[in-house]
């Protein structure tokens, strides 16, 4: 870690990487432990730290620790910090480490927002970006004293879910580089009057893990997020909507030049042909009004209808079984009506799935392919998504 005042934060990520069953060594500049200490660091490490070269000569620290390593995780990242890094300086222990390390290496930045847009901040980035370093977008909110703005410390969760895909699936790290991605996630709502709506469960976890994960992977990733109360991913742009017909908009607008669009989203299918302008009330006489509803237009349809070529379309279904056919009856009937590329299936009876943090689910193709994805995390589901998605994009020109 670096000199700033998020070295406080990258206590918990030590914490969450050494839970998790990693050996985890602790290299600081001499500026990042004015604000935490090296105890505090070995004690949470269980290895002794050090910043400089000439501590433990003998072990030859400045070359071991970068080729020994799996990963090199810099959080925080200075300007400072990164812009050493991207002229090969060498200064102390953690700039020697990074010109040897030869695995993944890993910025999580973080600066007031001046320094992070400073042209010579952005030029540091992208050298280190061009060299296959992975420099997450810093998050947008309060930094030191009462400034507020891009370049917060990314939350430290959000950290370690980054470092482990990297672990996890280093082969197809990046696989996804050099794309345009869209997706949708969330529920939407469509209103009665200005309190009441019709929605449905979908918490948008989904979603947002496919996001999170094709920007781990190397997209340009946008997302349009129908009520969802999750911070955003890190180096994702999100678009915010409420209704049905918001999301169509978004999404077409979003979609005119992607590579891939994945319609993770759970649109309402009905909408009030009238939205009262005053809240509905009840009588004393016990009467219930009468709502007539309309057909919301069918965006996954429109999208497969109005597609650029070579352009991939997702889409998800949430099934239960009925009287007329089991979860894969209704889904595989829904991929022939749609004409999507794939479709992800999920058996949502008796209300699982919504809002829990692991899924399974089935991958259907156009090609009669139907592939099984056993319960793990969303981010796992999303990977294997991906994993569907990429060897059937477009060569880049």
């Amino acid at each position: 870690m670096s000199g700033g005042i998020a070295a406080y934060k990258a206590c918990e990520l030590l914490r969450q990487l050494t839970e998790s069953g990693h050996d985890v060594t602790v290299v600081p500049t001499a500026a990042a432990l004015q604000f935490v200490g090296a105890p505090t660091w070995a004690a949470l490490s269980g290895k002794p730290v050090s910043t400089q070269v000439w501590d433990r000569v003998h072990e030859v620290p400045h070359v071991r620790i970068g080729q020994s390593a799996d990963i090199v995780v810099i959080a925080p990242a200075t300007a400072d910090l990164l812009a050493k890094a991207a002229h090969g300086l060498a200064d102390d222990l953690l700039t020697n480490t990074l010109l040897t390390a030869r695995c993944p290496v890993v910025f999580a930045p973080a600066m007031h927002t001046e320094m992070w847009e400073h042209p010579a901040t952005q030029a540091n980035v992208e050298t280190l970006r061009s060299r296959g370093a992975h420099v997450i977008e810093p998050a947008e909110g309060r930094l030191t004293g009462a400034d507020t703005g891009k370049g917060r410390l990314p939350d430290p969760a959000d950290i370690f879910a980054f470092v482990m895909h990297q672990l996890n699936g280093a082969e197809r790290s990046l696989d996804l580089s050099g794309r345009r991605v869209v997706i949708s996630a969330g529920g939407t709502r469509e209103y009665l009057d200005p309190v009441r709506f019709l929605g449905n469960r979908s918490s948008g976890l989904q979603g947002y893990a496919l996001a999170s994960t094709a920007a781990a992977r190397g997209a340009a990733v946008t997302l349009i997020a129908a009520n969802v109360s999750l911070p955003d991913p890190d180096g994702v742009a999100v678009t915010h909507v409420e209704t049905t017909a918001q999301l169509q908009e978004a999404v077409v607008a979003a979609s005119r030049d992607a590579d891939a669009v994945v319609m993770a989203a759970a649109p309402a299918d009905f909408r009030p042909d009238h939205v009262s302008s005053a809240k509905i009330k009840k009588d004393d006489a016990g009467s219930v009004p009468h709502i007539s509803l309309v057909q919301n237009p069918d965006i996954l349809a429109g999208l497969v209808r109005d597609r650029i070529p070579g352009q991939i379309i997702v889409g998800f279904a949430a099934e239960t079984g009925d009287e007329t056919g089991g979860v894969l009856d209704h889904a595989k009937a829904k991929l022939a009506r749609k004409g999507c590329d794939l479709l992800v299936v999920n058996d949502v009876s008796g209300g699982k799935v919504f809002g829990e943090s692991e899924n399974q689910a089935v991958i259907l193709s156009t090609d009669g392919a139907q592939v099984s994805v056993p319960r793990a995390s969303k981010a796992a589901i999303s990977d294997a998504i991906w994993d569907h998605v990429v060897p059937r994009l477009r060569p880049i020109d």
